[in-house]
């Protein structure tokens, strides 16, 4: 794995992050402070693949590339790009989407935690206001998105119908498998 840096019109392709900082060092518009060095090394040392830039002033930066090539020339002439479907995925995820993990149909008891905007009244005002609401339910379902649904249905009944309740595919909606029910 190489990395291309380019800073307006220096660049250079380097085979480890002690070239990348050495080359960035020489470039006296660029501060190479102990939070810089830190974030480049840990992002050569992940498995993120996108380019990353970053900030030197307002509206000026330096990016860093990931890269097969070998070679300038190769870089340029784009010969070690990763396609899409070449991308290597973290090795807890598979190629299954949220979706498909939450209709997967697997019976029994859920754990479902839900985090959403409840419209509360305020008692000296008696205006209205959304507070963050954590709501945690063990549900009988049918499969996580089951899960979801049952534990919306549930709060719509109970709470403010201008409450805003998340996505079940983003980051508000977790769930676990407690286990299979009992006949």
């Amino acid at each position: 794995m190489n990395l291309y840096l380019r800073y307006f019109d220096k660049e250079t392709l380097v085979s480890n992050v002690e070239e990348a900082i050495d080359f960035l060092k020489s470039i006296n518009e660029i501060v190479m402070d102990p939070v810089l060095e830190t974030d480049i090394r840990e992002y050569v040392a992940s498995d993120v693949f996108y380019p990353k830039r970053y900030k030197v002033r307002p509206r000026v930066y330096f990016i860093i590339i990931k890269t097969e090539a070998a070679t300038m020339q190769d870089f340029k002439e784009k010969k070690a790009v990763r396609t899409r479907g070449e991308e290597v995925a973290p090795k807890e995820r598979t190629n299954t989407t949220a979706m498909m993990k939450l209709n997967e149909e697997l019976p029994g008891w859920y754990e479902g935690t839900l985090d959403f905007k409840r419209v509360l009244m305020v008692p000296g005002t008696g205006k209205f206001q959304y507070r963050d609401t954590h709501f945690v339910a063990q549900v009988k379902a049918s499969s996580p998105l089951d899960c979801y649904n049952r534990i919306v249905e549930h709060l719509r009944s109970r709470v403010d119908e201008r409450s805003q309740f998340p996505s079940p595919k983003g980051k508000n909606f977790k769930y676990r498998y407690l286990g299979a029910a009992k006949s």
